[in-house]
């Protein structure tokens, strides 16, 4: 069997390649993280996480696999095959929880134990631990930065868009936005969300296109990671006077923070990874029981104060693995500290990990 390998490039910059890893039998305990969209940044953040994380545990092999942009049915396949090669465990990121729940439901009956991260399993996949953010103070995150930049008495148009359109996490970033800038700015009309795209260059087709058919909105608000990167760009080339945010750690998204030209918030995907890689290598190795439920991680937001800490912190995955370390062995260490019930991770509150009200 063949799949694709995330492979860290230690450069003066860390940078990440895919690449065809080689036909191989793998050892046991051995674990592995399939993700979708595994070119994009965001997935390889919390790609390499993992592997970060299942380093923590000596001895424990693991595997990183990737399918292309909104490739569900490879997904399906590499599933498939990594349930076979690594049972020792899966951690898997899809937004298409609800097209995988079968699949998944077999792996997990096969033995194999299943992670869900940064997008929380379907009803029915037999998944019994997530690992992600409250998506919903996420957006209010997000709405916070915008509003500020606004004017209390601000009238006028909010234009939202999102990449992929009906994915349960990212609509909770919506409704986090528009319920946190209605309660902050009464007066702003918001539209939205309009589809924007995975794919970064047809992302940046439809930001163009939102813009020019809202000329006075008073700003663009993505949920995604190439939202952001894009909205700034087009905010700079065009001497855009709108607020332009969105969600990543991309490093233009970054350099946009520094130069003014963005809100951003960072859903800390690394450390989601490091802690799934961390749980599925003890389990893999020591038979320790792995949690059930939401283990939530926090979202950062990005100002002027931080983003020169954050720059530096992404340029390298030695300064990551230290920045999130001591925060990953403590929720390794302590889980039901951070453990709420898996049903509240779809509850559209600032409050969800209490529980859905």
């Amino acid at each position: 069997m063949r799949w694709l390998r995330l492979i860290p490039l230690l450069a003066a910059a860390a940078g990440y390649v895919i690449v065809p890893a080689p036909d191989r039998a793998v050892p046991r305990p051995a674990v592995a993280f399939l993700t979708a969209d595994a070119a994009l940044g965001y997935t390889q953040e919390m790609t390499i996480g993992f592997g970060f994380g299942v380093e923590r545990v000596p001895g424990v092999w693991h595997d990183e696999a990737g399918t292309g942009i909104g490739d569900t049915a490879r997904q399906f396949t590499t599933l498939r095959d990594l349930r076979k090669s690594h049972p020792g465990g899966l951690s898997v990121f899809t937004q298409s929880a609800e097209l995988l729940a079968g699949a998944l439901a077999q792996t997990v009956a096969a033995g194999t134990p299943v992670v869900a991260v940064d997008f929380p399993p379907a009803t029915g996949s037999g998944v019994s631990l997530y690992i992600g953010n409250n998506n919903y103070l996420l957006g209010t995150m997000l709405a916070q930065q915008a509003a500020d930049r606004l004017p209390g008495s601000s009238a006028g148009v909010v234009v939202l868009g999102t990449s992929v359109p009906g994915a349960p996490a990212l609509d909770l970033r919506i409704a986090g936005i528009r319920d946190e800038l209605r309660r902050l700015r009464p007066r702003l009309m918001v539209l939205g969300p309009f589809d924007t795209k995975q794919d970064p260059a047809a992302n940046r087709a439809a930001w163009r296109i939102l813009i020019e058919a809202n000329p006075t909105a008073l700003a663009f608000l993505g949920t995604g990671d190439a939202d952001a990167y894009n909205l700034a760009s087009i905010r700079l080339r065009t001497n855009g006077a709108w607020v332009a945010g969105g969600f990543s750690v991309d490093r233009r998204a970054l350099r946009a923070v520094k130069s003014g030209n963005l809100v951003l918030v960072s859903p800390e995907l690394f450390l989601q990874g490091a802690v799934a890689g961390m749980l599925q290598a003890a389990h893999a190795k020591y038979a320790t029981p792995l949690p059930r439920g939401w283990i939530v991680t926090p979202g950062l937001p990005i100002t002027a104060g931080n983003v020169d800490r954050i720059l530096e912190r992404q340029e390298a995955l030695g300064n990551r693995s230290r920045w999130f370390q001591r925060l990953a062995d403590d929720i390794v260490a302590r889980p039901d500290a951070y453990l709420r019930p898996l049903g509240a991770a779809g509850c559209p509150s600032a409050h969800a990990e209490a529980g859905c009200h």
